[in-house]
């Protein structure tokens, strides 16, 4: 099944809202320090995340030449 630009927002809008619901569990779990670990690498992954995602669009945009 091709990607489509709305399965790949609704993909965007499920990680953002699990982002934030492991944001609010892990603040009654970690101490200060693991915390920041922690939201150090989910900013790491959402960074990453933006990029494939960007790339994603980039190949959906421009057609391929191996066909």
């Amino acid at each position: 099944m091709p990607t489509t630009m709305s399965t790949m927002s609704s993909s965007v809008s499920e990680c953002e809202s699990h982002a934030n619901l492991v944001k609010k569990l892990t603040k009654a779990y970690y101490r200060d320090d693991q915390q920041v670990k922690f939201m150090d690498l989910q900013a790491e992954v959402d960074s990453l995340l933006a990029q494939l995602q960007s790339l994603k669009s980039e190949q959906v945009e421009t057609p391929s030449d191996e066909e």
